[in-house]
């Protein structure tokens, strides 16, 4: 009877212990924690940037395609208003594409204001107004103002191709190189109007009096 009564003291003991060792009110849905303490994000930093790349690039793609029409208008020469007027056609589907690596990142199509764009594309209507309508010199800075436009793009284009193709994201990459291939030609054809005699022509012209 002794015996009995020590173990039914000792199962109560254990069972006090148990109950007493879960929590009375367990944490549901607890946040991930890295490393560091903070809580984990569903998204990179990286993924981040690459993101808020491609909202800047989408905007600076659909604000060109309003300034081309102006650029083409203002030019001089038969063969630099072919240029801007292939390029218009090139940048609404540089548009289309930027829609498609959205949808493959899965995020909505969301332009976001880019100031270097926004800068190099008034600065290029600036020259409409400071040269002279019918000469090269206008042709010779309007190539000028097209080509930082590239510039920009082959760099922003470059450096998302790469870093696309790091993170793992193949199709993506591909698609903006792509993209990048034909900017870089676009600056190449934009040199060979240039050096189509226009640089040289421009340089024999005299002052002019008609503007715009």
């Amino acid at each position: 009877m002794e015996k009995h009564s020590k173990a039914e003291k000792e199962n109560t003991i254990t069972a006090r212990s148990k109950t007493a060792s879960k929590p009375s009110s367990p944490i549901k849905n607890k946040p991930a924690v890295n490393g560091n303490g903070k809580l984990k994000q569903d998204t990179s930093l990286l993924e981040e940037f690459v993101l808020d790349a491609i909202k800047d690039i989408y905007w600076a793609e659909k604000h060109l395609i309003k300034t081309m029409p102006k650029l083409n208008k203002a030019a001089t020469t038969p063969e630099l208003k072919r240029v801007f007027t292939d390029h218009l056609a090139v940048s609404e589907e540089h548009v289309s594409r930027l829609e498609k690596v959205f949808e493959l990142m899965g995020k909505k199509a969301q332009a976001k204001k880019c100031e270097a764009m926004a800068g190099i594309t008034k600065e290029a209507e600036g020259i409409i107004e400071e040269t002279e309508k019918g000469t090269l010199t206008r042709d010779v800075a309007l190539i000028m103002a097209a080509q930082k436009v590239e510039h920009y793009e082959i760099a922003t284009y470059g450096g998302l191709v790469q870093i696309t193709k790091i993170m793992g994201k193949g199709e993506i990459s591909g698609i903006l190189a792509q993209t990048l291939a034909e900017e870089k030609d676009a600056d190449h054809l934009l040199t060979e109007v240039a050096e189509n005699n226009i640089n040289m022509e421009a340089e024999e012209e005299g002052d002019g009096e008609e503007k715009n």
